[in-house]
């Protein structure tokens, strides 16, 4: 079902600052930034190797990532792993008992599709499964 890691997501509060220190202090390039409005979010990708690094600043008081960050603080949000498949990759994880917090994959940043696992069923870590075509 995983083909490998796709991205690393990283909650911060200043994207911008962020941003300075995965290219000025530890050379990577960025790639580009969107919004993603129905997230409440504002991403800026960071390519490296097969994978890339996601930050994810809020856009809204009351967004996902600003609720992380209230209540964890800034750092790993998420891993998301590459699937080939989503809606065949969701009903296997579902018929395996895994609690899906995306029961159909939705919109995500750089054009995937994304589908969250609940962590209560991931030992507590928030996972994406994404398909990029």
């Amino acid at each position: 079902m995983v083909k490998k890691v796709d991205h690393i997501g990283v909650a911060v509060k200043d994207l911008e600052e962020t941003i300075k220190f995965y290219t000025d202090i530890l050379g990577m390039d960025l790639q580009g930034t969107e919004v993603v409005e129905e997230q409440k979010v504002k991403v800026a990708f960071l390519p490296i190797g097969d994978s890339e690094m996601e930050l994810l600043e809020s856009t809204e008081k009351d967004g996902p990532i600003a609720k992380f960050i209230e209540k964890k603080g800034q750092g790993i949000q998420h891993i998301a792993y590459r699937v080939d498949d989503i809606e065949k990759s969701i009903e296997e994880l579902k018929a395996k008992g895994i609690k899906m917090i995306d029961e159909k994959p939705r919109y995500g940043a750089g054009g995937a599709k994304i589908a969250f696992l609940h962590p209560k069923s991931t030992h507590g870590v928030l996972v994406e499964i994404c398909q990029r075509d």
